[in-house]
């Protein structure tokens, strides 16, 4: 009676090809809160015109990209290369908006490499404590 013997059970996950609306959300919110700062930044206490407005549209939709873009990509990679895509990401970013505040060049890079090895590391622990 091979035919009435137990089978474990098989989950399996529902493919889609397509991403939920919430895989844009956490992205443009973070993008817009990056770009908001990275204009107020640029802006340096003068007024607000088109330019500025516009300049922070733009660090904001790149941003989002980065981080959508790595949100898809990221997970398909070995986890050291994800950990290093993570801590090279937040370390420019975290340069780039630090030099607009005038500080010079070799401060914002020495920064931007402790914040970016830190992101690193602590990624790199994630995801190496989270292995399948």
């Amino acid at each position: 009676m091979a035919h009435a013997a137990p089978t474990a059970a098989r989950r399996h996950r529902a493919e889609t090809s397509h991403l939920s609306w919430t895989a844009y959300v956490g992205p443009l919110t973070w993008g817009l809160v990056y770009g908001v700062y990275a204009a107020f930044m640029k802006r340096q206490m003068g007024p607000v015109d088109a330019a500025n407005v516009f300049y922070g549209i733009l660090c904001g939709l790149l941003f989002a990209a980065g981080m959508f873009a790595l949100a898809r990509l990221g997970p398909k990679l070995m986890r050291e290369l994800h950990a290093a895509a993570y801590g090279a990401f937040a370390g420019i970013t975290f340069g780039y908006l630090y030099s607009l505040s005038g500080e010079s060049v070799m401060r914002s890079t020495c920064l931007a490499l402790a914040v970016g090895a830190g992101v690193g590391l602590i990624a790199f622990y994630r995801y190496y404590t989270r292995e399948d």
